[in-house]
Parts: C-alpha cells; structure tokens; sequence
C-alpha cells in the first residue's frame, strides 16, 4: 500500500483538490442562490454542470488526441479556474448556466486524464488497491469542501478565490510529473440498444441513482437553508452526507458479493423511501432528526449505483464492459441532468420538503420496476456475482473508470480504447517523446 501511495499520490492529490472544489463550488452557489433565487434556478444550475460532465466524456478525448495528455489537463484547470473567478463578477444568472456547463465540461477532461494515467501506470495486480485510493481521494476532496464552510461561513468572494486556488493548484502535480503521457484513446463504443435489452434492471437503477444523486448535489443546500440551518450547519450536513457514501462502500461490497443484487437494490429503494418520509412529511426538522435522517438516506442512495454496475457487470460479457461503463455513466449523467430540474420545480411550488419527498418518489420507482422475478439470469457470465468493486463518486468518474476496473480484463480495454503507439519522433520546439503531444 506505502509502494501505491508513493507511485501515485500526485495524482491522488490533483483529484482531491480537484473534488474540494467542485463540492464547494456547488454548495457554495447553492447557498448564494437560496438567498435571491428558487429551486428551480439552483437546479438548473446542477442540470447544466451535469451537461458538461456528459458532453466532455466526447470532447475529452479530441482535445486529449489533439494536445496531449498534459496540455488538456493544464487548459482545462485554466478555463476552469477562470469560469470560477467569473462567477464573481456578475450575478446574471444565465451566465452562470455557461459557467456551470463549462466547469463541468472541464472536468470530465480532467478525470479522463487522471484516470487513464492512473490506469497505465497500474500494474495488473494493484489495480484495486489503485482504484480504492482513487475513491478515496474522491471522497475525502468532496468532504474537505463542505468543511471549509465550517471554518469560513461567510458567503463572499474569498470562497471563490478558494475554489479558484483548489483548481489552480490541483493542475501543478500533473504539469510536473516526469511519467510518459499514457497512450491516445478512442471513446468507448455506446451500444444503445444491446444495453437496453440485455440489463434494463441495472440503466433504470442508474438512471433514478443519477436523478437522485444529482437533486442532492444540487438542492440539499438549499433545503437545509430553508430549514433554518446557518452556512456552518449545513457545511457540516453536507459533508455528513457526503460521508456516509465513503462508509457505505465497504460493508455493502461484502454484502453484494454475498446476497442477490437485485433484493439489494430494491431493498435498499424500499428502505430509502421509509427513511426519507419523515423529512419528506415535515416542513420543519430537529436539527438531530434532519442530521439523522439525512445520514441514513444518503448511505442508501449511495449504495445504488454501485449496486447496478455490479448487476450490470455480471450480465454483460468481459470483452462488452468497456462499452458497459461508458453505457451507465451516460445514463447516470442523464439522469442527474433531469433530477435536480424537477425536484426543483417541486420545492419551488410546494415548499423544501418536497426534495426528500422527490426521493421517497424515486425510490418507489425502484421498488416497483426492480424485482428478481424479471432477471432471466440467461445471460449471466459463468464466473457471476463478480466480486463488487467499491465505486467512486459518480460525479468522480468518466467512461474511461472501466480501465482502472478489475473486473474488466486489461487488454480488452487496450483494444477496443488504445490507438496503435506511433514511432516517436521530435516534436515542434525539440520536445522530447515523453514531452511531445500525441497526434490523431
């Protein structure tokens, strides 16, 4: 693990500062938001981040063929960090819908370089242990976030200037790193229509986790604004949260490699719906029930995209995964487009409550559409229930997470993802191979 760390703690640490800002930016926006605007305004701005983040995973892959690895990640962090500082400059709420949509589209970029970099240099035994650290720092970056709303509650530029910083700095280890770029890579092959018919069970699950996921991301915020709660409070409600989707990860992997997938998911949609009804039925809370109740939510809305992919992966042969993954994070990014849009055209007609009342919904949805009596088991692979792999958040993660997966065999991914390795030759300005930026 010391030998993991040591190899890649650079790029670990370029992820945790890159989701510290992210989190921040997001409730940091929706906190200013709840004091002028409605949900629906604060929605539509998860919506449009959510919109980057899916369009990226394409245009990612033309800018990384274009420039380089290297050279992507440092324009991306610098449009970031500028869109950032913009956001300071006006309060013209459509402006900050095309910064939203650029932030997000800026760092789908970035985790398409971290992870295909962290992927090359992995070797085959670690690729577990590499892909926990990753979650991790994923994790840990999003808390950190919502933390620092605990030590600064004061909603006024230097929190922007912090996230600015958070993405100037996360570009320095990359910029610096003396490892080779990984090699060119092709976008994973969206195969609809096989996906649709052979695991509906797992994309309908993805879908709702992502409507789910992205209302919370987006109105929790503000829901906890309307309750009363001051800026420190719902810091500490939203890295709470945050948390119980990092201490979920470990004991749902033992129970998924134990239990069927199917009942797990929809017990955990039937559980969710019973834990949310209380705040969904309450237009006020005690702050223990709201940190309470808001706890146990979130450790099973967090639990249902990795379910799916476990689900989906045991449905889907080896040499389809690399599609799979691309398959489920479009789905899931769909998903958390739409839901923070109508949760919050429901808080703003009927009142803050209706963001829980929007997951208790969501969840009867699961529990009426999941159910083990439509699972065929006619195209499980011979080596099902894979072992669960812990996700990172899906917010952390772009199509090429499937290279960095176990469950999905390495040369497959090189294959169906990797260009044929040119013969190196000096580039423009006497760069050297390692520094020279790959061509299409």
């Amino acid at each position: 693990m010391r030998l993991i760390w040591k190899s890649f703690r650079s790029l670990y640490f370029a992820t945790l500062l890159m989701l510290l800002g992210s989190g921040l930016l997001s409730t940091y926006l929706g906190l200013r938001l709840a004091e002028t605007a409605d949900g629906l305004w604060v929605g539509a701005l998860m919506a449009a981040n959510y919109l980057g983040l899916v369009l990226g995973g394409k245009k990612g892959h033309r800018l990384i063929a274009r420039v380089g690895h290297i050279r992507a990640y440092v324009a991306c962090a610098g449009v970031i960090t500028a869109a950032v500082l913009v956001h300071g400059l006006t309060d013209w709420l459509p402006v900050w819908l095309l910064l939203r949509f650029v932030v997000g589209l800026g760092m789908m970029c970035q985790y398409m370089v971290i992870e295909s970099w962290l992927n090359e240099q992995a070797d085959t035994s670690q690729r577990g242990l590499v892909f926990a650290g990753y979650m991790a720092a994923s994790y840990f970056g999003l808390i950190l976030g919502q933390l620092v709303l605990v030590v600064h509650p004061t909603l006024g530029l230097e929190l922007l200037m912090l996230v600015a910083l958070s993405f100037a700095l996360c570009l320095v280890p990359v910029a610096l790193t003396r490892k080779l770029h990984p090699a060119p890579l092709h976008p994973a092959p969206l195969e609809m229509r096989f996906f649709i018919k052979r695991v509906p069970l797992s994309l309908t699950t993805i879908a709702v986790a992502g409507l789910v996921i992205g209302a919370f991301y987006g109105l929790a915020p503000l829901y906890a604004t309307r309750l009363g709660m001051p800026t420190e409070q719902v810091g500490l409600f939203m890295g709470f949260c945050i948390l119980a989707g990092l201490l979920v990860q470990w004991p749902l992997g033992w129970l998924s490699d134990r239990r069927d997938r199917v009942m797990l998911i929809r017990g955990c949609a039937g559980l969710m719906a019973l834990a949310a009804l209380p705040l969904a039925l309450l237009a006020e809370a005690p702050l223990l029930l709201l940190f309470g109740v808001g706890f146990v939510v979130s450790l099973l809305q967090f639990s249902l995209y990795p379910l799916a992919v476990a689900l989906a992966n045991d449905h889907v042969e080896a040499e389809r995964r690399v599609s799979l993954t691309a398959m489920l994070l479009v789905t899931y990014g769909v998903g958390a487009s739409v839901g923070p849009l109508l949760a919050g055209v429901l808080m703003r007609l009927w009142g803050a409550n209706m963001l829980y009342a929007f997951f208790c919904a969501c969840a009867l949805i699961l529990v009426l559409r999941v159910s083990p009596k439509k699972v065929t088991h006619i195209h499980q692979v011979d080596d099902a229930p894979l072992h669960h792999i812990p996700m990172p958040d899906s917010t952390a993660s772009s199509p090429l997470v499937a290279a960095l997966d176990p469950r999905v065999d390495e040369q497959v991914v090189h294959e169906q993802m990797h260009d044929a390795v040119a013969e190196p030759q000096a580039g423009e300005g006497g760069e050297t191979p390692a520094e020279q930026a790959p061509r299409p």
